[in-house]
């Protein structure tokens, strides 16, 4: 056991001691025929934003749009090049390129490497940065061959816990739309376990362990029509968020068993949270979510199409299909979740 103590309201050990898919443990064979069970007439939804939104970097200054690059092709742009020019007999038109991403600047998942925490695991009284079931830097792991893998972090990529591992495991599933833009329209509004019950009560919403969660605000389509020109004061003041300090809420989320939590908003939680007391997380619910129990969170996922159609024929529950990019080692990765009905 690579720690001692665990964090209170942690599931640490609990899928076992080496451990690096948290709740997707839930989400098993039968929650993916539960979300087939969902398919009544075929219909599919693109839940991705272009991955060049939100566009600039007024949403996050550390993060910015991708950028293409081209490389060289026998002294020429390898784009739009006439393989003729390289044997006169060829017909082929070919175009190659690169692309500079930042994995977490559009739709994306945090893998559970994402956000750790200070904590004393080992009981030796100093606290020190550790991610979900104990991991840490510098720490080795095996891999499933059994050869040697480096820590945690390693220049400038994770090892245990990588997007990698949530990859692997196809995330599909069961999915539960709750919808807060319903009840909120686009006010800024900090919405707590109780307001969250009170909706899914009078929207007839269940949330049965091994569920994925979506939470859908308006925050994206709000983005799509700012045209890649975001006004930071106006989003600031948009949309609802989940309250990151309602110890209520958090419990839910424990209780609850989802398997993953996505929003179509910029953390899913409100950033900056409400002031805390004494040492405290900055993002509280990332802390919960990532660090004790190992839910991977999706952020700025595009839910408005899904949403308008869920209202109109009743429904609530979808078969959800959003596996990330198999990168390994990366802390978060771009996704196309895909939602059939």
């Amino acid at each position: 056991m690579r720690w001692k103590r665990r964090p209170e309201g942690s599931n640490w050990g609990e899928f076992g001691p080496d451990d690096q898919l948290g709740r997707l443990n839930l989400l098993t064979p039968e929650k993916v025929l539960q979300g087939i069970a969902e398919v009544k007439v075929g219909r599919t939804f693109c839940l991705s934003l272009p991955l060049d939104y939100p566009g600039g970097n007024a949403l996050n200054r550390l993060r910015h749009p991708p950028r293409y690059f081209v490389r060289g092709r026998n002294g020429e742009c390898n784009f739009n090049f006439p393989l003729a020019r390289q044997n006169p007999d060829f017909t082929d038109v070919v175009s190659d390129e690169a692309v500079l991403l930042y994995t977490q600047y559009s739709t994306q998942w945090d893998s559970l490497a994402h956000v750790g925490s200070l904590f004393d695991a080992d009981g030796d009284g100093e606290p020190e940065p550790v991610y979900y079931n104990g991991w840490r830097a510098g720490e080795d792991i095996v891999g499933p061959s059994g050869e040697a893998r480096d820590g945690l972090m390693e220049g400038s990529h994770a090892k245990a816990l990588g997007i990698e591992r949530m990859a692997e495991t196809g995330v599909q599933g069961r999915a539960v739309l709750i919808d807060l833009e319903r009840r909120y329209g686009r006010e800024r509004v900090l919405v707590g376990y109780d307001d969250l019950m009170t909706i899914c009560e009078e929207d007839g919403v269940v949330v049965e362990p091994g569920d994925m969660v979506v939470l859908y605000t308006g925050f994206a389509d709000l983005l799509l029509e700012m045209g890649k020109n975001p006004d930071p004061e106006r989003l600031v003041n948009a949309c609802a968020v989940l309250d990151g300090r309602d110890q209520k809420l958090l419990q839910w989320i424990t209780d609850s068993q989802l398997s993953v939590l996505a929003a179509d908003n910029y953390a899913i939680e409100a950033y900056p949270a409400r002031p805390g007391s004494g040492s405290c997380a900055a993002l509280p619910l990332h802390e919960h979510c990532l660090f004790k129990l190992g839910v991977h969170l999706g952020e700025l996922w595009y839910l408005g199409e899904l949403a308008q159609w869920l209202r109109a024929h009743q429904r609530w529950r979808f078969l959800l299909t959003a596996p990330p990019l198999r990168l390994p080692g990366a802390v978060g990765s771009p996704v196309t979740p895909v939602a059939t009905v």
